[in-house]
């Protein structure tokens, strides 16, 4: 399959030859089943630097525009992303957003890691932002385990609007997975969809350290 042999012979490698990384908490990333990789999201490259540390596939969430650039540059970005798994996640809400939803939950059907941004976007200024509530719908539909992951510094290697990461040292921080049974078929619920999608924001935050700001992260600073 090309998505292992770009992450074994060249993503990693790649990772391995410029960058220090300090994973923490590998050890609950679960062998085999269902999970949810529930991430804070500083740079674009966290989507590469996550799953290249895993042994496991890990299907991520990538907003659409990745997929739909113009040029060479727009046209070898798609490539990437399709290669390495991602998932287009069309953000404008309704329809298109429950689709992208419906790819992702069969994936989870299908026993496989699923990586997502609760912030729907990067944070624009390194602070953590409130989480929306797609996860939870994934977490209480699936009744996968959601897995709280911190990514440390990708914004200090990689800023937003720069190109290419710059070689420096990176943190991944994979806590304790937490589990819903006690919202079970609620995934229609707001309340219980917040008070779930809060609960995965808190266990990021405690992980992450960054400072809380409890409104959604503007889109407008992906720019």
């Amino acid at each position: 399959m090309l998505y292992d042999f770009l992450k074994r012979f060249a993503v990693r490698p790649l990772v391995a030859i410029f960058f220090r990384v300090d994973l923490q908490g590998i050890n609950n990333i679960p062998q085999s089943g269902a999970a949810i990789l529930a991430s804070n999201h500083l740079s674009v490259s966290d989507s590469v630097f996550l799953p290249a540390m895993l042994e496991r596939t890990v299907i991520f969430l990538a907003k659409d525009e990745y997929f739909n650039g113009r040029g060479l540059k727009g046209r070898t970005t798609a490539w990437f992303f399709r290669n390495i798994n991602q998932l287009p996640m069309d953000r404008s809400g309704g329809q298109k957003s429950a689709a992208s939803l419906a790819s992702a939950k069969q994936a989870l059907d299908e026993g496989k890691i699923l990586g997502i941004y609760p912030e729907g976007t990067r944070s624009p200024d390194g602070r953590l932002y409130r989480a929306k509530l797609g996860v939870a719908k994934l977490a209480l539909e699936s009744g996968a385990p959601v897995i709280p992951v911190a990514m440390i510094g990708t914004d200090k290697v990689q800023p937003i609007g720069q190109s290419l990461p710059h070689p420096g040292k990176i943190g991944i921080k994979i806590g304790k997975p937490l589990r819903f049974e006690h919202l079970a078929g609620k995934h229609d619920d707001p309340q219980a969809l917040r008070a779930c999608a809060d609960e995965i924001r808190q266990a990021i935050n405690v992980l992450s350290g960054q400072s809380y700001v409890d409104v959604y992260a503007p889109r407008k600073a992906e720019k």
